[in-house]
Order: C-alpha cells, then structure tokens, then sequence
C-alpha cells in the first residue's frame, strides 16, 4: 500500500510540474499576444499622433512669429525705424551701440532677454528692406519674420512667417503666414 501512496505521490507532483510547464508557456504565448496587438495599436494610433505634433509645431512656430512682430513693433515705436537685415532681431534683446540711439532703446523687447528658437531647433529669420521711394525714418513695409520650417531649409513652401517672401504669392499660404 505504502508503494501506491508513493506512486500516487510521485504521479501527482510530475502532474504539478507538467502543469507548471504548461501555464509558463501560456504565459509566454499570451505576452506574445499583448505585444502582436500594442504593436497593431501603435500602428494605427502613432501616425495620427505624429501629425497632431507636427501641427502643434507650426502653431508654435506661428505664436512666435507672431511675438516676434509685435516686439518688432515695440522696438519701432521706440527708434522711429525698424532694425536692417543686418542687425536682425539681434536688436530686439541688445541695445544700439551708438549712445544716441541707445538711448530711445526700451529694451530688451523679448521676456527673458533671449531670441526664441523655433520648434525645430532654428533661430528665426528676420528679412527688411526699404523699397523705392521709401526711407528708413518712413518705412511703409513691415519686416519679414519667419522660421525655415521642419525641413530647415530657406524659401521652401514649409517656411512660416508673417508675409511672404519678396516676389512670392502664395494664396495657400494663409494656413502657415499670419499678419503682423
């Protein structure tokens, strides 16, 4: 009797560890499973994530061009006349050398004193030019303030800024140009 008790015993605790065996497969296969069906969900949830990114991007790229122009019209309020290409919207955070000037500058005209930097990691582009039969004491145009856009590259239709550029007319471009 005491043999049948054992072989009992050792049939049930090879049934345990058979058993055993089968439930760290299931649980193998069943986290086989979870990972086919995130990796399924990702699949269709993380292109429309990715654009939502995108378009949050270019409304920040807006907003700031946006800030950027209003500061612009600060600093022009200020010295009677907008900054050249050259000095750029360097001047909205940095005083006029020249004492004369330097002291019509109210600035820095940006909060914290620092240029933005665009959503893609690209300082912002700042173009001015007095046309014929202006002058720098009467401008009629406003500067041209944009980012380059995701693909960081100049006079692509990805640019976002306040106007076209010069010779440029775009009527889709009310999406990605704001007024100033």
């Amino acid at each position: 009797m005491r043999q049948k008790t054992t072989r009992r015993t050792n049939q049930a605790t090879a049934a345990k560890h058979s058993l055993r065996k089968l439930r760290q497969g299931l649980t193998l296969l069943e986290l086989m499973i979870v990972l086919i069906i995130l990796v399924g969900l990702m699949a269709i949830v993380g292109p429309r994530l990715l654009g939502t990114q995108q378009k949050a991007d270019v409304r920040t790229a807006q907003a700031q061009v946006g800030n950027l122009a209003s500061a612009l019209k600060m600093y022009a309020a200020d010295m009677k006349v907008f900054p050249s290409t050259e000095e750029g919207l360097e001047m909205l955070v940095k005083a006029p050398e020249d004492e004369g000037l330097a002291r019509n500058w109210d600035g820095p005209y940006i909060e914290g004193g620092k240029l933005p930097i665009d959503p893609w990691g690209s300082p912002f582009e700042y173009e001015y030019s007095v046309t014929e039969g202006e002058s720098e004491e009467n401008p009629i145009d406003f500067p041209r303030i944009f980012s380059i856009g995701p693909d960081r590259q100049t006079g692509t239709s990805d640019d976002i800024g306040n106007q076209p550029a010069a010779g440029e007319e775009d009527p889709d471009a009310a999406s990605s140009e704001i007024e100033a």
